[in-house]
């Protein structure tokens, strides 16, 4: 049985909407600033891609703002985008409805506000609702809660590769009938003094603070490291019959997934790209195509000289000599951690959607070894068939999905 995809909610740094998104992308734009947040002056990367408007206006009841941690508020308004894409409303969704949502860190702005008010004021003042706000799961929890969705609900936690984790689980859950329809995606809102802190002491993060807007460049010789940035993505997928009774728009087939560990290193990729390139293989065979078949990949590519090199590495030798354009929307978009294969899988569907696919920005020096046409610069109409979205995270987990026009 067909799975689709029947609705795309996205909330980024270009704001609330994934064809917003999208058009900034095709566009050349930029998400990418200086820090506002928080005071980083003292910290070795003081730039991010950070959600600046996060009204929920009347999408949640009052105080949920107050109460709830960043990355579960925009996990819902993402959903919530996204069943209205679908059609389905704003729920019940009922017993066959599943949640499952990932994140990479949970609620990490939520544990530094209540830490520092235990050090400055002592236990009794910590919230009643620090540990709801701070624990992953709750994103997915409060989705289900707003929309009725009664059946699985859960949050996969794989580092960066969550959303696309999410997004595969659910995928197959849906194949064995055990639901009818998900909502599934991820979130993140790491953008803190201690998330950027704790990357920046990794040496992950770019310090290219005079030029943010230059900062993250996948692929180019001149790299230097990630950009930190903070949304979320959900994708309703639904079993091909289900949706057909209702008379659902689909917006594209979910073909394929693939996920493999490379059971090498806490951070850093195997140096054979081994587990990346099984990932994308397993993909292809579960979708039932040839590598030949696949006319865009949505790298992972995160703008660090390793991971880059390795995931090029990885797609040439699965798809050979002649691998089709790949380009990494996190030039634009910073790296949005466990949300990012989320955001990137519904990317992926809009440029087969609209035969245009997204640019690489920030390619000034190519990189010798990367042996890609990376859709350098400028956006560029493509029609393809089928595109796959990587995503690959800490601890060596991957994940691959490969969607079709329906």
């Amino acid at each position: 049985m067909d799975v689709v995809v029947t609705g795309l909610g996205v909330l980024t740094p270009f704001g609330r909407g994934a064809e917003r998104t999208f058009d900034a992308l095709v566009a050349g734009r930029t998400a990418i600033g200086p820090i506002t947040r928080f005071d980083a002056s003292g910290h070795r990367s003081r730039i991010a891609a950070e959600v600046t408007d996060l009204e929920a206006g009347n999408d949640l009841p009052p105080g949920d703002e107050r109460t709830f941690d960043r990355f579960q508020l925009m996990a819902v308004l993402a959903a919530l985008d996204a069943a209205r894409d679908a059609g389905l409303g704003d729920g019940p969704l009922g017993d066959r409805a599943a949640a499952i949502v990932g994140t990479g860190i949970g609620g990490l702005e939520t544990i530094e506000r209540n830490h520092a008010t235990l050090a400055a004021k002592g236990p009794r003042r910590i919230s009643p609702y620090f540990i709801p706000a701070a624990i992953p799961n709750l994103a997915a929890a409060l989705v289900s809660m707003r929309l009725g969705a009664r059946a699985i609900c859960v949050s996969p936690a794989s580092a960066c590769a969550s959303g696309a984790h999410s997004i595969g689980e659910a995928l197959w859950a849906l194949r064995v009938g055990r639901i009818d329809l998900a909502l599934a995606g991820g979130t993140e809102a790491a953008v803190t003094p201690l998330g950027v802190a704790g990357f920046g002491a990794m040496r992950g993060l770019s310090e290219r603070n005079d030029e943010p807007a230059r900062a993250s460049r996948p692929f180019d010789r001149g790299r230097d490291g990630f950009v930190i940035g903070e949304g979320a993505g959900i994708l309703v997928l639904e079993r091909a019959d289900h949706a057909a009774r209702r008379g659902a728009r689909v917006r594209a087939i979910l073909a394929g997934y693939g996920a493999s560990a490379d059971a090498y290193h806490i951070t850093q990729p195997d140096p054979e790209a081994a587990g990346m390139a099984r990932s994308m293989a397993l993909a292809l065979e579960d979708a039932g195509l040839a590598p030949a078949d696949v006319g865009y990949v949505n790298a992972h590519a995160t703008s660090t000289p390793l991971g880059d090199r390795l995931e090029a590495k990885a797609i040439r030798d699965v798809f050979g000599a002649k691998p089709p354009p790949v380009s990494s929307t996190k030039s634009a978009l910073g790296h949005l951690l466990g949300a990012a294969g989320a955001v990137e899988a519904a990317i992926a569907i809009l440029a087969l959607e609209r035969g245009m696919l997204p640019p690489t920005l920030n390619q000034e020096d190519p990189d010798p070894q990367i042996e890609l046409d990376v859709v350098p610069n400028e956006a560029r109409p493509h029609a393809a068939r089928f595109a796959i979205s990587n995503a690959f995270g800490f601890g060596g987990t991957n994940a691959t999905l490969v969607f079709a026009r329906p």
